[in-house]
């Protein structure tokens, strides 16, 4: 695709095939394959001697977060080593060898990077110094700090508003970072401040808030060890999130029972193999006792009918609802069972496409037990109705009195380390006006009250060109984002875009007429200033707040922090001209950490508790105090079946990672639980759809969306079969974001429909 500025840059990359090879789909997670796995990636980027001593250190009292998942760390972690697969590549990828300096983009143009697959884009290698990209070049060319931070002040200064620019952040920045970054977006006077949470949990965030009063799960780390059932829906933590794994194993050991809710049966749901006892390792645990093969975004209508059934049991006598908790604590529940009484079983048996026997066993083990935690992600959110779909898991929970008690609760796990973090220090597009209040006494200045764009938001703004600056804290905007070809063309109507980044990806060569490549620190390498070592905090999923240190030498000299970064950003724009002395706040942590404490509730004494294993946020759902809410209780909710209207030849698409991946970072090609070896462009499709319409195993398709007479296409993908229901398919991601429309999205939310797209198939030519 020619840009207006004559870049021919690739949005796709390579999209030859690799060599696919298929295999039987695993019956178990982790054991002897992911240990092997581990550390053949971390002894490769790193060496072996680096590698397994910066390991020993991960999710350590003393050590370093993890850059990967958001899981939380036991409060005596294993002396064994506290991390997984995933994080061991996740270190791997931060810490290889390999570097992007100047060198390597005077030999490589951004055009000839960007026909590269995103594979190979990743293992590139760390950057090394600051690199800018000047209208007209097609090559990045070295920069000073000081001229790049003059450069994105001149940029912003030249805009008709601060609504003009966008200021976009991932969820692997620290509270540190987050925090001193939406102060200056806020002295810079806009509220343009979308993140990553917009594309995932943003329809949990508004479902809880609005029916428990607060955007996050209520349960802590050990309500896994008391709950008598955890429901595990729309989530793959095998590959996600692989450390839940052990607080599964640790339920079932207690005498908990699991229940999957999920299109796919996933190995990491079926047996864990524990590596850390030989005996788990052999033999493994049997995890899942109940899967409930669902059909895509049918969750709704399976809630529907469980809690149908369970209303029957309690109309024969048996006692099935806590009545004390629902007059106690909640309103509409009266009003939730006439819409119950309004659907017919049968039909809502023949949406969810699942064995009524199956849902009957579910049932009974649901009408007998109230320790019951219902964990998601984004097979839950991502949908038109996501909102609904939480809400929906809350009715459950409220009607079971499964909520304020040990091992009971909600669990929406979060995909990114500190991806909740970022919002509670202040990272949102909403405007808090107790936040506003809290910053103007603190700092004296006023925040604006303009409410500002989030990730759909700011994407049209930036394809209308009423948006002109984007900066990225960390992530792989364009990669992430639905819509690749609009999103693209979004990005290159700017004037600029910055990335803060660890490594190479494609973000780097879809931008803006200019573009800023700013180097940061990974999480794992030592941040020192002026002889010392410094610490940042990062906020765990279940709302636990700890330090997190590195012990790394950086792999360049000329790497800053992301605080000092945004620092040297502020200063430059407002130079001494602001209450807030920004470059000497972006160098001190602790007083950035000061300033939080007097500005966040929950952060009073942050200096002092984070230390060892850290300190819980509050969380009004532990203490069940819904003053917030209607007449001061939590609220049932009436929610719709999902609508999706097929057509006889059209499929429901599910985007989906491989166990290779971590988001949008790509750590190799294999999908070792699902049997798929060397290839990425695949299409998981049912067996007996394959004969319906006359396909082949390895035939190769076309993937083809068509919204508001809109037509996208992802080129290419191999047709696997795969135990999915009929009229399904799944596809991983950023591939098949090629095919989701920018303009559809969850109600309320905003968050993209990457997990039900209306897709039809042809062959490629």
């Amino acid at each position: 695709m020619a840009s207006p500025f004559k870049r021919n840059i690739s949005l796709t990359g390579d999209t030859r095939f690799t060599g696919i090879t298929l295999t039987e789909s695993k019956e178990f997670a982790a054991g002897f394959p992911g240990i092997k796995v581990a550390l053949q990636h971390t002894f490769k980027e790193m060496g072996a001697l680096e590698a397994l001593g910066t390991l020993s250190k991960m999710n350590q009292k003393d050590g370093f977060d993890c850059a990967g998942c958001a899981w939380p760390d036991p409060e005596k972690p294993s002396n064994l080593g506290e991390y997984c697969e995933n994080g061991a590549k996740a270190l791997a990828e931060e810490a290889t060898y390999e570097k992007v300096d100047a060198d390597f983009f005077k030999k490589y143009s951004v055009e000839e990077i960007s026909t590269w697959s995103d594979f190979k884009i990743g293992k590139s290698g760390r950057l090394t110094q600051p690199m800018i990209l000047r209208e007209g070049s097609i090559h990045y060319e070295p920069i000073s700090w000081d001229a790049a931070f003059h450069a994105v002040a001149q940029y912003l200064k030249s805009l008709e508003s601060p609504d003009e620019a966008i200021f976009y952040t991932s969820g692997r920045s620290s509270n540190e970072a987050a925090f001193l970054y939406g102060l200056f977006v806020r002295a810079f006077g806009t509220n343009n401040m979308p993140d990553c949470s917009n594309m995932c949990h943003e329809s949990s965030g508004v479902a809880l808030s609005e029916t428990l009063g607060i955007g996050k799960g209520s349960v802590k780390l050990e309500d896994f060890d008391a709950a008598e059932v955890i429901v595990v829906m729309g989530q793959n933590p095998g590959t996600n999130h692989p450390r839940m794994l052990s607080a599964l194993e640790k339920c079932k050991k207690n005498g908990g029972k699991i229940i999957s809710i999920n299109p796919l049966a996933e190995a990491g749901l079926i047996r864990f193999k524990d590596p850390q006892s030989l005996t788990g390792i052999t033999k493994g645990t049997s995890l899942t006792d109940i899967h409930l093969q669902v059909k895509i975004n049918e969750d709704v209508a399976l809630l529907k009918l469980i809690m149908k059934k369970l209303a029957h049991l309690e109309n024969s006598g048996k006692k099935v609802f806590d009545h004390h908790f629902i007059e106690t604590y909640t309103q509409g529940f009266d009003s939730f069972l006439k819409d119950l009484d309004r659907h017919k079983e049968d039909e809502l048996l023949e949406r969810c496409g699942i064995h009524e026997d199956i849902i009957d066993e579910a049932v009974s083990l649901l009408s007998e037990k109230n320790k019951i935690i219902i964990c998601w992600a984004m097979g839950l959110t991502q949908h038109k109705n996501g909102v609904d779909n939480i809400k929906e898991c809350v009715n459950l929970l409220l009607s079971k009195g499964s909520l304020g008690k040990p091992g009971a609760g909600t669990c929406p796990v979060r995909g990114h380390s500190n991806v909740q973090g970022d919002r509670t220090v202040g990272i949102m597009h909403h405007v808090s006006k107790e936040l506003n209040e809290s910053i103007e006494g603190v700092f004296g200045f006023a925040p604006p009250i303009k409410e500002g764009l989030d990730t759909v938001k700011a994407l049209e703004a930036m394809h209308e060109e009423k948006a002109k600056v984007f900066v990225g804290l960390g992530g792989n905007f364009v990669s992430a984002i639905s819509d690749t070809q609009y999103a693209a063309e979004a990005l290159q109507n700017c004037e600029l875009t910055v990335q803060i980044s660890t490594k190479l990806n494609r973000s780097h060569l879809v931008t803006g007429k200019t573009a800023l490549i700013l180097p940061t620190l990974g999480r794992s390498e030592k941040d020192n200033h002026n002889g010392k070592d410094r610490f940042l905090t990062v906020e765990n999923s279940m709302g636990k707040v700890h330090r997190t240190k590195g012990v790394l030498q950086p792999k360049s000299e000329h790497l800053k922090s992301e605080p000092e970064i945004i620092g040297g950003i502020a200063q430059a724009y407002f130079k001494n001209q602001h209450p807030v002395a920004w470059e000497d706040l972006g160098k001190d942590y602790d007083g950035i950490r000061q300033k939080m404490s007097e500005t966040l509730k929950g952060f009073e004494s942050v200096q002092k508790a984070s230390k060892g294993t850290g300190y819980y946020l509050p969380n009004n759902v532990r203490q069940l105090d819904f003053s917030k809410l209607k007449n001061g209780r939590a609220q049932f909710s009436i929610c719709n079946l999902a609508a999706h209207d097929l057509k006889p030849h059209e499929f429901l698409l599910m985007t989906i990672r491989s166990h290779d991946q971590f988001n949008t970072t790509i750590y190799g090609l294999n999908d070792r639980y699902r049997g798929v070896t060397n290839e990425r462009r695949v299409l998981f499709m049912n067996q007996k759809d394959m004969e319906r319409f006359g396909y082949n195993t390895l035939d190769i398709v076309d993937l083809v969306s068509n919204y508001d007479a809109v037509e996208r296409r992802a080129q290419k993908f191999l047709i696997v079969p795969y135990n999915i229901p009929q009229g399904n398919l799944g596809a991983y991601f950023p591939e098949a974001n090629m095919v989701v429309p920018h303009n559809h999205y969850a109600d309320k939310s905003n968050t993209p429909i990457s997990k039900s797209i209306i897709v039809h198939l042809e062959r490629s030519k």
